[in-house]
């Protein structure tokens, strides 16, 4: 099925770190998990026995806005096991039960809800780990969470696991259970410890944020603060194995002109199989064959305009989700699995042993997508035959927080290919300075109508040389401290390097950068929480020594009482463009504010110079992006943002641009929803403005969209929905909005577990 091409130069590196050292962390307490073999029921009520003997932490501190102080309100978390299942259960004291914030919400959208939850890092490795939280009524958000070279959340990542809560005269309560299938940890038989932190979000006039730990933030790594659970000696992997096959009902109709008939298509039906096994309790085996990769919801919406660089849109299909943290690599994004469009199958084995790391991934495609990348733009180019596409990653962690590992992609069509190898690290010389790299190398054989411009008769000269070799660079120091932090790095990346597996949009360049961050901490009663500047210089020049840019920005930001904040950049660039230098000044401000009752009111602004990339002018852009989050009761979110961008030159306005996304979600219970999402784009160009020749300018171009979609959920594998989409535009010399697309389709999935 695959053959690997013969690389032409196949990547040499070496790289040494002299000055390494290996830095020690100790959990705070180490406490016993209690076994008990009783099951719970799940409905808020803590009146199993089993929770008498349970093991109790208490969320003593207070994180966050002020740092290690007493928590506010008192709050316990219980856990045992009963071999198959870690079981959790939170009490939520408050003193003001009526101002409980909370909400039947979809999966991962807690908002500004209350909510308890736990993050457990089960290889004791302080690298990664788990986060489960619920929210008073039991509507449930999962992540997975790394630690390496800063905190991150993942919350595409789903597992199935349970919880119920329950609003009392003093508080809250709330049950979970976790099983053992959903987490991955050591297979080595004995006792484990995993490090263990409960966590309380507590939205009033601030945001509180508690826990069982006492965070010192002149250590940069979190993992390592958390409290330990020893025990685990029980445990035995039930529902090892997941056989969810799907069935997917869909009719598509066209309009392919306006004011003509409808085209209506056929009832296509079809039906899909995955598969996920736990091989071990620290290796999985995911299977996916005709897999229906439709999604529930429309994406976000992007205005795409004066913008050279393609968009990114964010994976969300669940066969790349399960394990996708075991393909990441800190630098550069070299595997995006949204590339793959149109599988029949996927095979992808992940897993961790001991202090080694592994991800294999192969699938074939019925489309070739990647992106052309160039110093200063890049395409996304689709190839009309089907590719065979191989990830694979090894990560060997090293001492108590240092890792280093490599990675190769590969994707190959006919008369195509393309090869990536890289290899990165990330090493700690103490608890506070850290050091960060990542080098490749790609080589390539692009398709005739990559390189001949005869082929589309002239009309995709994409310059490209028939086989193509490139390299890829870039280091990062940090160092972070409670009231400071610094920066600095450098990146090369060569004309010719190509990640057809990732979503790499610039080459051909090299630039340094540095920076610093201070920060102060108000106390208890202040007006003001937490308050700060950052500034950051950068110089990027192409292959020839010849500027690009050279960046100079200064951020101010002050977070305050009633869940305030305002964050304000001044930027000031040096740009060269087609050969023409320009200097933009641009003044950028980001602020939130969140009412007692939950209502959340965000704006994003910027106002400055700005180059017109399609004339190659300078003008004056002015942006706003208003947005409002509400829960308008229990049941009813409103979401809504608009975005206006105005572009001025000398002989006046070149275009202004509105793009209004507006989402309703109804949840008729913590499984069941109703969403309504429409988008509507408004795009008026003045013709007269544009000098650019053998272009074509529309005047006006609007686009307005809509999808209907009912969900229910039992959980992220099993569910059901039905939905209608729509779609219609009007251009120039159209009277109004024609629709030209409209879609119904349903699908049928569920999780067969054994």
């Amino acid at each position: 099925m695959f053959a690997l091409p013969k690389t032409k130069a196949f990547i040499t590196l070496a790289l040494s770190l002299t000055m390494y050292t290996t830095t020690s962390f100790a959990s705070s307490h180490k406490y016993h998990l209690t076994f008990n073999e009783d099951e719970i029921h799940l409905d808020g009520i803590m009146d199993e026995p089993a929770w008498l003997n349970a093991t109790k932490l208490e969320l003593k501190y207070e994180n966050s806005p002020t740092e290690g102080s007493p928590a506010p309100v008192n709050t316990e978390v219980y856990f045992y096991e009963n071999q198959t299942h870690l079981n959790i259960a939170f009490k939520a004291l408050d003193p003001a039960p009526q101002n409980i914030r909370a909400s039947l919400r979809d999966r991962d959208a807690l908002g500004n809800d209350d909510w308890v939850g736990i993050v457990v890092d089960t290889f004791n490795d302080k690298r990664s780990g788990y986060m489960f939280l619920a929210n008073p009524l039991g509507a449930q958000a999962d992540y997975r969470v790394k630690d390496v070279d800063t905190w991150g959340e993942d919350d595409s990542w789903d597992a199935i696991w349970q919880s119920a809560g329950n609003i009392t005269s003093s508080g809250y309560v709330v049950e979970m259970s976790v099983p053992y299938s959903s987490l991955r940890f050591p297979s080595a038989n004995g006792k484990l410890n995993w490090n263990i932190a409960g966590i309380r979000n507590y939205p009033r006039d601030s945001k509180f944020e508690l826990a069982t730990y006492q965070k010192n933030r002149n250590i940069d790594c979190t993992l390592c603060q958390y409290d330990q659970l020893s025990g685990f000696e029980s445990i035995k992997v039930d529902d090892a194995l997941q056989i969810t096959p799907t069935l997917t009902f869909s009719r598509g109709d066209i309009r392919p002109e306006p004011g003509t008939d409808w085209q209506e298509g056929e009832l296509k039906s079809d039906a899909g199989l995955d598969v996920r096994w736990g091989i071990t309790k620290d290796i999985v085996f995911n299977a996916t064959l005709n897999p229906d990769f439709s999604q529930v919801e429309a994406d976000a919406s992007q205005l795409d305009i004066n913008n050279t660089f393609s968009l990114f849109i964010k994976e969300k299909r669940p066969f790349f989700l399960d394990g996708a943290s075991y393909f990441f690599a800190e630098r550069f994004k070299f595997v995006h699995t949204k590339n793959i469009d149109s599988p029949d199958y996927g095979l992808k084995l992940t897993g961790k042993t001991g202090k080694h790391s592994f991800g294999v991934m192969l699938t074939n495609d019925h489309t070739t997508n990647f992106v052309i990348p160039d110093t200063q733009s890049s395409n996304i180019v689709s190839l009309n035959s089907k590719s065979d596409n191989l990830i694979a990653r090894y990560k060997q962690d090293i001492g108590n927080r240092s890792t280093i590992g490599v990675l190769m992609t590969h994707r190959q069509a006919t008369n195509y290919s393309n090869t990536m190898l890289s290899l990165d690290g990330s090493h700690w010389l103490t608890k506070v300075d850290s050091i960060s790299y990542q080098a490749g190398h790609s080589d390539t054989d692009n398709p005739e109508v990559l390189y001949n411009p005869n082929i589309l008769n002239g009309e995709a000269d994409y310059n490209l040389a028939k086989a193509q070799q490139g390299h890829a660079f870039k280091m990062q120091y940090n160092r972070k401290l409670r009231d400071y932090s610094l920066r600095m790095g450098y990146a090369d990346v060569g004309n010719e390097f190509r990640a057809d597996m990732g979503f790499h949009r610039q080459v051909g360049y090299r630039k340094v950068f540095a920076g610093g961050k201070m920060r102060w901490f108000g106390h208890k009663h202040d007006l003001f929480k937490v308050w700060g500047v950052d500034t950051g210089v950068s110089k990027s020049f192409d292959r020839n020594g010849e500027l690009l840019t050279q960046d100079i920005e200064l951020k101010g930001w002050i977070h305050g009482n009633k869940q305030f904040k305002v964050e304000s950049t001044l930027l000031g660039k040096e740009r060269v463009y087609k050969n023409t230098n320009f200097e933009e000044i641009q003044l950028s401000t980001e602020a939130k504010f969140i009412s007692g009752s939950g209502l959340e009111l965000n704006l994003n602004a910027k106002y400055g110079s700005q180059v017109d990339f399609t004339n190659i002018q300078l003008g004056k852009i002015t942006q706003a992006e208003p947005a409002v989050y509400w829960d308008i009761n229990e049941h009813l979110n409103l979401k809504l943002s608009h975005n206006f961008s105005q572009l001025n030159i000398d002989a006046g306005e070149l275009y202004s641009a509105n793009l209004t996304d507006m989402r309703f979600t109804y949840k008729f219970s913590i499984r069941s929803l109703a969403k309504l999402v429409v988008q509507y784009t408004d795009i008026n160009r003045n013709p007269e403005n544009y000098v650019v020749t053998g272009s074509t300018i529309d005047s006006n171009y609007k686009s307005f969209s809509s999808q209907l979609v009912y969900t229910y959920k039992v959980n992220p594998q099993t569910l059901f929905y039905i939905g209608y989409s729509n779609n219609a535009f009007q251009e120039k010399d159209m009277s109004g909005l024609e629709q030209n697309k409209r879609n119904l389709f349903a699908k049928f999935s569920y999780a067969l577990q054994m």
